[in-house]
């Protein structure tokens, strides 16, 4: 075939790159956007902090401030603080927390003081600890360390004793009744337990800890011999099998359950994620109305002085400061248009899920993408990017938006009921019931269908399994 050229018309949509970037903030979560927009005024010389002055005001601000009295300066900032705030301290029913971006820099001071920036220790950093205050000779303190290394996130050891002479073969040539003696000794450090191989074990040696007497003993019985039972909540044949009364068998199993099945649980190299809300929802004149938390993100700006250097340059000067103003631009922009995207599908929310903020889970309503989509009149995949990670603070607590959205029930007038506010319902339902007698999901559905609810067996243990919620078997207590 020889080569020929071809003319085609068509048409294929391309994204902008005001576009992109439109698209890619509102995807991020405000502790996301505040990093990123950091990242841009340390990269745009075009861009600064709105808090900031501007250059032409530098000199004029200090003169005015030296000119006015301390007495002035102080009503009047009270005064500006005031206005500002004057809107959500009138339309709010409670205090509203301060999230403020801004203050970043003047808490840093105190962030050694404060848990949240404080280092995490795990598990393998506090039984280290532990062990270089112990007098342990050098072979056991290297069989310790190996043991420590080789446990999992739960504290239990996995490995077995083959692996860990291996792993103290290159100084140290030991065997595994050497290995024996120091797991158990590392099994009485804190937290007790940590380096059991199994369930069992773990609880044993927790128990071997507690005061020696009948309760104790009968404990440890049940461990040993009868766990399983303990598990299935089985207390006619735990009192069968071990020839016990009823009050001793309790008092045994209250001390077991006092016992931490996973004793490394407790320490976790992750730290807490802290949420800042990007909306608030509060009651005003006996209306639920939303408004933007104003301290969520850092407020931006052009640089004025740089932007009018700009203005005095020819057409082939600064290129590249050009494409930088343009790029804060865009950036100002889309800001803007992230902010007013947010609030518009918080209104809706508010607006539609009214029922909650004033009674609770019950009253949800059953809500999904498209209608929300219809009403502020964009695509639901640019919802879907909003209700990801953005949280609404209310006297509900902080929530995130796509906690909001729920598939729907039948009722039996015609009606549609939030799945939702079914699982408040069954929860409501679990906690009221008799410890000895747990309902069934047979008969949650029965009590959910004399409340105008039409649900199966099988979708309220869906339900009840979706809240983690043991079964009725399970759910077994003594009164």
């Amino acid at each position: 075939m020889k080569p020929s050229l071809q003319l085609r018309i068509g048409q294929q949509l391309t994204l902008t790159p005001q576009l992109k970037l439109a698209i890619r903030l509102l995807t991020l979560s405000t502790l996301e956007l505040q990093s990123e927009l950091a990242q841009a005024v340390e990269t745009n010389p075009m861009l600064e902090w709105d808090d900031a002055p501007a250059a032409d005001d530098y000199s004029s601000a200090e003169s005015s401030s030296l000119e006015q009295p301390k007495e002035e300066q102080g009503s009047e900032r009270e005064e500006s603080e005031a206005g500002k705030d004057e809107d959500y301290r009138e339309a709010s029913e409670f205090e509203l927390p301060e999230y403020s971006a801004s203050r970043r820099n003047d808490d840093n001071d105190d962030d050694h003081g404060d848990g949240r920036y404080a280092e995490v220790e795990d598990l393998a950093q506090h039984l280290l600890w532990q062990l270089h205050l112990t007098n342990l000779s050098p072979r056991d303190r290297a069989i310790a360390h190996a043991i420590v290394e080789a446990l999992n996130e739960d504290g239990y050891l996995l490995e077995s004793d083959d692996s860990l002479i291996a792993a103290v073969a290159p100084e140290h040539r030991v065997g595994a009744d050497e290995v024996a003696a120091v797991r158990h000794y590392v099994q009485q450090l804190d937290p007790v337990g940590v380096a059991s191989r199994d369930l069992r074990e773990c609880l044993t040696v927790q128990l071997q800890q507690l005061h020696a007497d009948d309760a104790q003993a009968l404990a440890l019985r049940i461990v040993a011999t009868h766990l399983e039972f303990l598990a299935r909540h089985d207390r006619a044949r735990l009192a069968r099998d071990l020839a016990v009364t009823e009050a001793e068998l309790d008092s045994a199993t209250a001390l077991i359950r006092g016992l931490s099945p996973k004793p490394g649980a407790q320490f976790s190299s992750v730290a807490t994620e802290h949420v800042v809300p990007d909306v608030y929802v509060y009651k005003r004149h006996g209306k639920w109305d939303v408004g933007l938390n104003p301290g969520a993100a850092p407020k931006l700006r052009v640089n004025d002085h740089y932007a009018s250097l700009l203005r005095r340059c020819g057409r082939d000067e600064g290129t590249a400061l050009k494409g930088q103003l343009q790029e804060a631009r865009w950036l100002l922009k889309s800001l803007q248009q992230r902010d007013q995207t947010v609030l518009k599908v918080a209104k809706v929310i508010v607006e539609r899920q009214a029922g909650f903020f004033e009674r609770g889970p019950e009253a949800m309503k059953p809500m999904v993408l498209r209608e929300v989509a219809e009403e502020i009149g964009m695509h639901e995949s640019t919802v879907s990017r909003v209700t990801t990670r953005k949280y609404l603070h209310s006297l509900r607590g902080t929530l995130e938006f796509k906690y909001f959205f729920s598939s729907h029930v039948a009722t039996r007038d015609g009606g549609e009921a939030s799945s939702t506010a079914i699982q408040a319902m069954i929860k409501k339902l679990i906690e009221e019931e008799p410890p000895q007698k747990p309902l069934s999901d047979s008969s949650l559905a029965d009590l959910l269908k004399r409340r105008g609810i039409l649900v199966a067996r099988r979708t309220v243990a869906k339900y009840r399994e979706a809240m983690r919620i043991p079964s009725s078997n399970e759910r077994v207590r003594s009164g």
